[in-house]
C-alpha cells in the first residue's frame, strides 16, 4: 500500500475511533431509535458498563493509530469490537449497520497491513 495513503487511512481511522470512543463517555452523538430487541440488549450492555469498556478500547486504539504506536496489537484487540458491532447491527438493527461495516473494513485493512507482525503468533512450536 502506498505509504501516503496508509498514513491518511491510519490517521482517519484513529480519529474515527477516538470520536466514537469518546462518545461512550460524553454522549454527544444523538442516540437513534432502535428496534425493541436491540434497545433491550443495548440497555443491558450499558447497565454492565460493557460499552464503557468498548469506549476505552476505541480511544486507546484511536490514539495508537494516530501516534503510530502499537497499531498491530490494537488492530487485533479492536477486531473483537468490530465483529460484535457488525453482528449486533446485522441481527438486531440492520438499518444502522454502515458505521459498523466501516469499522470492520478499516480494521481488516490494518490487520492485512500489519500481517508480518503476526507471523510469530501464527507459527506452530
Amino acid at each position: 500500500m502506498n505509504s501516503k495513503l496508509f498514513i491518511f487511512l491510519r490517521v482517519f481511522f484513529g480519529i474515527f475511533l477516538l470520536f466514537f470512543g469518546l462518545d461512550h463517555f460524553f454522549n454527544y452523538i444523538p442516540f437513534p431509535e432502535m428496534a425493541q430487541e436491540a434497545n433491550v440488549y443495548f440497555q443491558n450492555l450499558l447497565s454492565t458498563y460493557a460499552m464503557q469498556l468498548v469506549g476505552v478500547v476505541e480511544i486507546t486504539a484511536g490514539l495508537a493509530f494516530i501516534f503510530n504506536k502499537f497499531g498491530a496489537i490494537m488492530a487485533l484487540i479492536l477486531m473483537s469490537v468490530s465483529i460484535n458491532a457488525v453482528l449486533f447491527h446485522l441481527f438486531l438493527d440492520p438499518a444502522k449497520i454502515y458505521g459498523a461495516l466501516i469499522l470492520l473494513i478499516l480494521n481488516i485493512v490494518f490487520l492485512h497491513h500489519y500481517r508480518k507482525n503476526y507471523s510469530a503468533l501464527l507459527t506452530a512450536t
